[in-house]
């Protein structure tokens, strides 16, 4: 199977969606002329013509708009936010229009639009452009949230996403749009929804989702080597939250540590640990453990970032204290 880049793979999925239908058109700061501000839509004004490659000005509020109104009348909008703390100044567009237009009008009006672009930190960007804000949407009835580890569920997740009558709050990372994965060259699609075992396990389950999943996934083969066998669920998608898979890997391995990149208050782990925790009681043998960036605004200077972040220790702490291994 051959090997591209992450952001080759959203490239890929957009492209291939717009080729097969003519509604299907991206919008945001720097798609068209620039080839996007990270390089996801390299080649895409040259392929559809700048009426389905749009470059708009710096105002993620008029442009959101803009796309939540076609969606309404029909067209399946990709509005690009350069990154998702931008998203702010958009956000009565996505949380008062397209979330609730399906349920204000009563069934006359959708709004199949997806608003996608980075999350999170990327390197030293201080406060104002290192947040996560998954949870903030996820918290909102009327969009489904996505938030991909790879380039396969990238390309499968954004094909299912884009063709959804819903709105999508499509979460990338700057930091993982050079990371290559196998993708197949046939169409495949991932629905939204289902959590993914991206290694199996049975004396603890780790669950994760975007980048964080790195974190997992090293922190396992760590506790390998002190002969603890890991589960690592990947998410996927913050809203639905697929609970099933989840509750059957707890009645499994009896014990789960939770690695989330946002800050602890009101976040997908804190509604993790209460599901687990009151769908799934009678199979824990310790409380569910969450490791998440430290409660401040990120810092600058790396060495503050390395003590904010959640990062490979600290989730083996954390399972060994769900294991009562700790010394």
């Amino acid at each position: 199977m051959r090997t591209i880049q992450f952001r080759e793979a959203l490239r890929e999925a957009m492209s291939e969606e717009m080729r097969r239908d003519k509604s299907v058109f991206l919008m945001g700061e720097e798609v068209a002329e620039y080839n996007g501000a990270y390089k996801v839509s390299q080649g895409m004004l040259d392929e559809f013509g700048p009426e389905r490659v749009i470059d708009t000005p710096i105002a993620e509020l008029g442009f959101a708009g803009i796309g939540v109104g076609a969606s309404m009348n029909g067209l399946r909008p990709i509005i690009e936010f350069m990154t998702f703390n931008f998203s702010l100044v958009a956000i009565d567009q996505v949380i008062n229009s397209a979330a609730k237009m399906m349920s204000m009008s009563g069934g006359q009006y959708g709004c199949p639009i997806v608003f996608r672009g980075p999350t999170g930190s990327a390197g030293m960007l201080s406060s104002q452009h290192s947040q996560n804000f998954e949870n903030w949407y996820a918290n909102t009835p009327g969009l489904k949230v996505v938030v991909p580890s790879n380039p396969y569920d990238a390309k499968g997740l954004m094909k299912s996403a884009i063709r959804d009558n819903d709105p999508v709050i499509f979460m990338e990372s700057e930091q993982m749009y050079g990371d290559k994965g196998e993708v197949p060259e046939e169409e495949y699609l991932i629905p939204i929804g289902v959590a993914d075992i991206k290694r199996e396990g049975t004396d603890v389950t780790i669950v994760s989702f975007g980048k964080m999943m790195k974190v997992a996934l090293a922190a396992a083969e760590e506790l390998a080597k002190d002969g603890v066998n890991a589960e690592v669920i990947d998410l996927r998608t913050v809203r639905p939250i697929d609970y099933k898979t989840l509750i059957e890997s707890v009645k499994k391995t009896n014990r789960m540590v939770v690695v989330e990149e946002a800050w602890p208050l009101a976040s997908i782990s804190s509604e993790l640990a209460y599901h687990i925790q009151s769908n799934a009681f009678d199979y824990m043998d310790a409380p569910v453990k969450r490791v998440t960036c430290r409660d401040v605004p990120l810092p600058y200077a790396p060495t503050l970032i390395e003590a904010s972040l959640p990062n490979v220790a600290r989730t083996i702490e954390a399972v060994k204290q769900v294991m009562y291994t700790k010394a």
